[in-house]
This record gives C-alpha cells, structure tokens and sequence, in this order.
C-alpha cells in the first residue's frame, strides 16, 4: 500500500475518532491541523476512547503509547499537507466550507494526494466542484464512533476516478474497518437511507398515537433489532421469499409514512426547544444520569460486540 500519511482537518468528535483509527496502524503516520486553541482537546478525546479500550482488556498501555506516538497536531498548514498522502475533512456541514477547503488544499497538496469527505449527506461531487482534480474528490462516510462502528460508506462523486475509490477501500481495509462501495452519489448514500426511513416511520408511529416513543423503541431492540446484525433487509426478503414479501408489501406500503417533509411533531418539538439530550427532553425526558448511561452503555456493547470484551 503507497498511502502512509494521513492528515486529518476538524479533530472534533468524528475527526478524533477517525485519527485515531489510522493511528492504530503501526505503518501509518497522522497530522491533526489545528486551526482554535479549543481543537487541543482531540488529545483528551482520543485518550478518553483508548483507556476506554485499555479498562475492556481490548489493549494495553504500550499500545496507547504507540497510537499517541504515530500523531502529530500542528498549526501549520503547510507541516500539515507536505506529505500528506490521503486527506480526510471532518469540518462542519457547510458546503462552502467544505468546498473551499478542498479548492485551497490543491495549492499545498501534490498532485496526487486524495482528498475524503466524512460528510454523512452532502453531495461529493458539488463538494468536488471548485478543485481542478476534481477525480481525487471521495466520500468515506465514517459512522460514529468512529473507532467501533466498522462501516465506512466509500462514495464515488461523479468525477472520482476507479483508482481513487480502489486506494480508499484499500487503505481502509487495512484500517481495519468495513468499506462498502457506494456507486451513486446521491443525498444520504446508502445507510443514513435505510436509518432516516426508520425513523421517519418511528416518528410518524408517535405522532399519530399508535405508541408512544419509549414503546418504539422497545419494538425495535426487541424484535427485529436482534437480528439485524445477523439477517439484514435483502437476506431477510430471500429468507421468507420475493412472493411473500410481495404480498405483504401490496398491502402495508400503502399505509406507511410517505411524507417528503419533516414531520410536524419533530417541528413542534425543535421549536419549543425540546432538542434532546442537549436539553434533556426531546421525545422523551433525560436526567444526565441516563444521559451518560447512555453513551456509556453504547460503547459498552460495541466493545462486548466488536471485541468480545
């Protein structure tokens, strides 16, 4: 593999994580841009995620050692591409932003350093639209926790060269992580489809009355949640059979959420401030203790799932 430094620019939640996925490699080398003081902080999210892994059994201290020893931050944009390999941004969803960032790295950037998006929506093409290169341009859409979730969605943009999506995929299976090939760049690529078509569904469920939100979501981890990892939609059509799936989709679809906007119940939530754990009510209320259960226990499993730990 000729990809040996990575560079990352945004260290926040996603972007830590993700350099930390590369630095885990002993081949490979990673420089965090730091633009604000406050980016600093990328060190005691990666740290926070390795003793995490250390308290599990997953690793050792030498390991945390190793994984700090192969990260580089710097302030200097031109320490941080010189060398640079294989770019990823994991700054803020703003289109100009991510735009003209790329537009700005071809002037520090050789020719052939690849430029990846962690956007988790945006278009990789229009992304693309103001580099000269724009065939270097690719989506690696990494789902959070970055260092646990295994998927990365690799998208080809309309100008991404073959290569360039076959250098991704590699570099990332050597990551150890799950690329899948997206062939289509369109709005939410692949997984964030299936997850928002859940949900909108989940929501609509609320909103009409038929449950409420806490009973949702039991119906979920309690039924087909199980299995998902284990018998996803596709095998699950051919498992019971294309006529039945046929027969049960002539007759629910109709009665399905088919709304091309969001929902009003989320609107009305939204306003009032109701956000969620940031205010500790959404469509359910949140002490903090729950709150930190939460995160907790999320990573607890994926460590339990992942590592068997």
């Amino acid at each position: 593999m000729d990809i040996k430094n990575i560079t990352i620019f945004g260290p926040g939640l996603m972007g830590s994580g993700i350099a930390q996925v590369f630095a885990g490699c002993e081949d490979l080398k990673v420089t965090i841009f730091i633009r604000e003081n406050f980016e600093y902080e990328c060190v005691e999210k990666i740290k926070s995620n390795l003793n995490q892994l250390k308290e599990k059994g997953v690793i050792d201290e030498d390991t945390i050692k190793d994984i700090f020893s192969r990260i580089k931050l710097t302030e200097s944009m031109e320490e941080a591409t010189k060398d640079a390999d294989f770019v990823i941004e994991c700054i803020p969803e703003n289109m100009e932003l991510k735009q003209n960032l790329f537009m700005n790295l071809e002037n520090y950037c050789r020719p052939d350093t690849i430029f990846a998006t962690n956007t988790s929506v945006m278009s990789i093409t229009e992304i693309a639209s103001k580099c000269k290169n724009k065939w270097r341009v690719v989506g690696t859409h990494f789902w959070n926790p970055a260092y646990l979730i295994p998927l990365v969605e690799v998208v080809k943009g309309n100008d991404t060269s073959e290569e360039v999506m076959d250098k991704a995929i590699e570099l990332l299976k050597h990551a150890r992580k799950h690329p899948i090939r997206v062939n289509k760049d369109v709005p939410g690529f692949v997984a964030n489809r299936l997850q928002h078509a859940l949900w909108r569904e989940a929501i609509s469920i609320v909103e009409k009355g038929i449950a409420d939100a806490a009973t949702v979501d039991e119906a979920v981890k309690y039924s087909f949640g199980l299995r998902l990892p284990k018998l996803a939609p596709m095998e699950n059509a051919d498992m019971v059979g294309t006529d039945l799936t046929l027969s049960i989709h002539s007759y629910i679809l109709k009665h399905l959420e088919n709304s091309t906007e969001p929902s009003p119940l989320l609107k009305e939530k939204v306003e009032k401030g109701e956000l969620g754990f940031k205010t500790g009510k959404g469509f359910q209320e949140w002490t903090p203790e729950q709150i930190e259960k939460s995160n907790r226990e999320l990573r607890e499993y994926l460590i339990k799932v992942i590592y068997n730990k």
